[in-house]
């Protein structure tokens, strides 16, 4: 098994949009631009900074210009990027300066029209919509499938489901799908299962892991990914997150207990762990509340010394 693991994997930081969207007292833009800027510090240079969704659906994050517009010119080497759902949000990812965007569904009907206000189909008409114009403008697009090892609403989700969904969003231009345990309950063996269904038609490289950890398998699941050849994980710091559409969705996989886990293995990611946890201290200052990550939770990386 530990022949076939990687000398070195990107860690994709999504706690200032996944993780701070689902918190219920505001968030002030100092304390967003705050956390980010040490998440930068530590390493971490592909980070998901907010979403162009209209501010009455997502109140949290109405400050997107503001905060694009902040960061985006003080972070050379940070690839920043922001969800789009529709063509408005396009324009004002465009204005704002970002030059990578990512788009999202769900695997499930029930959860996409809840998440979304959308069928399915009319997802995918609406990126249609906005992929190919995003490319033209010379922007990177990312996507993202949620639900897809299985839905609050509707129980177990066909993996050929998602399977077509991913399909098509390649198809569209979008560079890599990230394929998303929204509810967390994913376990080693069916991830295993479903991540061999996708490797048989789509390249690793095309494809990431979007773990929460509600139950405790997402380390696991992720050690799976890796197994297979999967290189890029979502993560969020301290484990912030969740989602408002999905009940019982606990916060994210800790970027912290990844990479604590991964370098235990040798793998490199480019991140400071040191660092990282001084980040999700930050984090939990500026939401106000304890943060559920296990290192985080630890204080710190252990180092142990070997033999």
């Amino acid at each position: 098994m530990l022949e076939r693991l990687p000398s070195q994997v990107s860690v994709y930081e999504v706690s200032p949009r996944d993780g701070l969207q689902n918190e219920a007292a505001p968030v002030p833009l100092e304390g967003k631009i705050r956390m980010i800027e040490a998440l930068v510090a530590a390493g971490l240079d592909r980070i998901e900074l907010t979403s162009f969704v209209s501010p009455r659906w997502v109140p949290q994050l109405a400050d997107a210009e503001e905060l694009v517009r902040t960061l985006v010119p003080k972070s050379e080497g940070v690839t920043f990027s922001a969800l789009v759902p529709n063509a408005t949000g396009l324009e004002r990812a465009l204005r704002a300066g970002l030059r990578e965007i990512a788009v999202f569904l769900s695997a499930s009907e029930t959860h996409n029209r809840k998440n979304t206000n959308k069928s399915i189909e009319r997802s995918l008409e609406t990126f249609a919509e906005v992929v190919p114009p995003a490319r033209q403008a010379g922007l990177e697009v990312r996507a993202y499938i949620s639900t897809v090892w299985g839905c609050p609403y509707e129980g177990a989700v066909p993996v050929a489901r998602s399977l077509e969904l991913a399909r098509a969003l390649l198809e569209l231009d979008c560079y890599q799908v990230s394929l998303g345990d929204t509810v967390g309950v994913g376990t080693p063996l069916q991830t295993r299962r479903l991540l061999e269904t996708f490797l048989a038609e789509i390249p690793a490289e095309r494809l990431a892991l979007h773990c929460h950890d509600t139950r405790g398998t997402a380390l696991a699941n992720c050690l799976v990914g890796l197994e297979l050849g999967i290189r890029d994980f979502d993560a969020s710091i301290g484990g912030l997150g969740g989602c408002p559409y999905a009940p019982g969705a606990a916060g994210n996989l800790a970027t912290e207990d990844l990479v604590y886990m991964l370098q235990g293995m040798g793998i490199e990611t480019g991140v400071d762990l040191d660092l990282l946890v001084e980040a999700g201290r930050v984090a939990e200052r500026v939401v106000g509340r304890a943060l559920p990550g296990k290192v985080h939770q630890a204080g710190g990386a252990m180092r142990v010394r070997s033999g």
